[in-house]
């Protein structure tokens, strides 16, 4: 395996996270635990989850998730040997079973307390927002927009509530997720100016089929030090081949939830079949490439993997060991450029 550490601190993280949103929903608790077992025994110390999963989110299954991992820590009594990363969900009708208050100070205090329950520790390594509060373009929307909302400036204020949790000892770090160029600056001016806590992490999809963050946030992640904690880097298993391929099992994520279709589309296809040639040139899978590629990127601090089987999370982490020469970089940016960012 191999390390870095969270960016301004000493705390050290393998290059691969271990995603966990399908525990509770598409994986059973004796698989979440498997998956554990062997990733730590593999060195992947850095594992990740939200107050929201699994996903999809629903009020049936709400935290289900952070119960497994935390009845994990209480078995093998294994939590001192992670850097575990958890977040708060935002608001909005995707999580109106959770709560209203979005990050309100009496929010970010019970998210805490909750999630510390559950995942049965007395501290958080990296507490994360999971998306912002106002209006902005996330979740597969291309270009921003301006809508008027009734969200009002409360960088400030989210700081000085997180300052107040960690000096209680309950969260170590604190990062944000799918945050667009203006909100990060935002949070990192709060905090220079007021000495407030920094955000050290920075956690958005980004995969071969989805390349935005290079659009302004990584010059952002490297000149200020917020790195990238990249998510979906298989773009829901279609970076896998297997779609392409007709291999997907009748379990496999697509088949099971149609609807999300972000990296479903026509152009998303053409591209990944421009991938799959590459690797099979190169006598590599698509899933080594697509993984090596986004573990290579130097703005990114960890890539969060996830599967739903041993097999897949197996070659999920030998990825680790694929080092992709230049004549690969050079026909990966070909593609890119002939299809850029089919599925933002």
């Amino acid at each position: 395996m191999k390390y870095t550490k969270l960016p301004h601190t000493d705390i050290k993280v393998s290059k691969l996270c271990l995603g966990t949103m399908t525990w509770g929903n598409q994986n059973t608790q004796a698989e979440g635990f498997e998956q554990m077992d062997y990733a730590l025994d593999q060195g992947v110390n850095f594992f990740d989850t939200a107050e929201l999963y699994p996903v999809p989110a629903t009020k049936e299954t709400y935290a289900e998730t952070e119960r497994i991992i935390g009845n994990w820590f209480e078995k093998t009594g294994h939590r001192d040997k992670v850097v575990l990363a958890s977040k708060i969900a935002g608001t909005g009708d995707y999580t109106a079973h959770i709560r209203t208050n979005g990050f309100s100070p009496e929010a970010l205090k019970d998210a805490v307390n909750q999630s510390l329950k559950r995942l049965k520790t007395d501290y958080i390594d990296l507490y994360q927002l999971h998306w912002p509060e106002r209006n902005t373009n996330t979740f597969g929307v291309r270009d921003y927009k301006h809508v008027e909302d009734k969200w009002e400036d409360n960088f400030n204020q989210i700081l000085h509530t997180l300052d107040e949790i960690i000096k209680s000892g309950k969260i170590r770090q604190v990062g944000i997720s799918n945050e667009k160029a203006w909100g990060t600056m935002r949070y990192l001016e709060e905090s220079k100016h007021h000495n407030l806590p920094r955000m050290i992490t920075i956690q958005n999809a980004y995969s071969l089929l989805n390349r935005v963050f290079e659009g302004d946030m990584a010059e952002i992640a490297i000149r200020e030090q917020i790195g990238l904690l990249a998510y979906s880097p298989m773009a829901f298993g279609v970076l896998s081949g297997k779609y392409i391929k007709g291999t997907a099992g009748d379990n496999a994520r697509l088949k099971l939830f149609p609807r999300f279709a972000r990296y479903s589309s026509e152009q998303s296809t053409e591209a990944t079949k421009g991938y799959l040639k590459i690797a099979e040139q190169h006598n590599i899978t698509l899933a080594q490439l697509s993984l090596a590629f986004v573990t290579s990127r130097p703005f990114i601090t960890s890539n969060i993997i996830g599967a739903t089987s041993m097999l897949q999370l197996k070659e999920n982490i030998d990825s680790i060991n694929v080092t992709l020469i230049q004549d690969v970089l050079d026909a990966i940016e070909k593609v890119h450029n002939n299809i850029p960012n089919p599925a933002p």
